[in-house]
């Protein structure tokens, strides 16, 4: 049996959140979606307020997972310790409330979800991401397993794609918002694709206003982020596992405007 595991990229502010209550269930119903998981860590624009994790599973996400913004929100820390089925990267430090990583029930197998965060480019004092996915792959692993990639860098997470290749289903990264054109099934049979892209708003830079980005690079004083107003798109990554081999066959980009 083939299972799909759609992976839909950083939803940006309360624009991002209607899109997706609006445009994830139909989608998931059309390609026959077994399993998803979404990226929410730009929910409230920077960081995630607990009203919203429940927003995100009411839209139809079956995990959610966070970055380098988990903790901009502190109303969120509590929610972290409860709710299995919201993670935060794994390579945090100790001290951080919350977990990494969660296996769970997909049909008639398993399926492992892990979120790590990168180093380069990212201003945290997180664990070593290679490491860390090492040490979470030690012992019996469920069929699936699959891996939300935070990080800035492509170069980062291309070797990580290669470092985890055939043990893990599937990997994707998140955080630059912008959907690459390298969706492709590695050469030991991982699923991947560079970055995912974002849900939220068409006319943006990375979800703010034009020219909020704008007046920043000029060297002004922009203000506190925004989210933009308009027409929002919805961006992920469809995986298509076998169920069997826990290999992935087939990578599609997905696109909801």
């Amino acid at each position: 049996m083939i299972y799909h595991i759609l992976a839909i990229g950083d939803v940006v502010g309360e624009q991002g959140l209607a899109h997706l209550s609006k445009s994830l269930r139909a989608v998931k119903k059309l390609k026959d979606v077994h399993f998803t998981v979404v990226n929410g860590e730009n929910a409230a624009g920077t960081g995630i307020l607990p009203r919203q994790v429940e927003d995100l599973y009411a839209a139809g996400a079956d995990v959610v997972t966070l970055g380098n913004h988990t903790f901009r929100r502190q109303q969120i820390a509590g929610r972290l310790e409860e709710d299995p089925y919201l993670l935060r990267p794994a390579n945090f430090t100790g001290r951080a409330p919350g977990r990494g990583w969660g296996v769970y029930d997909c049909g008639h197998i398993q399926i492992g979800v892990m979120n790590l965060i990168g180093r380069c480019g990212l201003d945290f004092h997180a664990d070593n991401p290679f490491i860390a996915a090492d040490r979470l792959l030690r012992g019996d692993a469920p069929r699936f397993t699959v891996v939300d990639f935070h990080a800035e860098a492509t170069s980062e997470k291309l070797a990580m794609g290669y470092y985890l290749d055939g043990r893990v289903s599937a990997l994707w990264g998140t955080h630059t918002h912008v959907p690459t054109a390298d969706g492709q099934v590695l050469p030991k049979g991982t699923g991947y694709v560079t970055d995912l892209g974002m849900t939220g708003p068409i006319r943006s830079v990375l979800g703010i206003p034009p020219e909020q980005s704008v007046e920043l690079f000029l060297g002004g004083v922009p203000g506190p982020y925004q989210v933009a107003d308009g027409p929002c798109k919805m961006e992920g990554v469809l995986f298509r596992l076998d169920g069997e081999s826990g290999r992935c066959v087939d990578v599609e980009q997905i696109d909801i405007r």
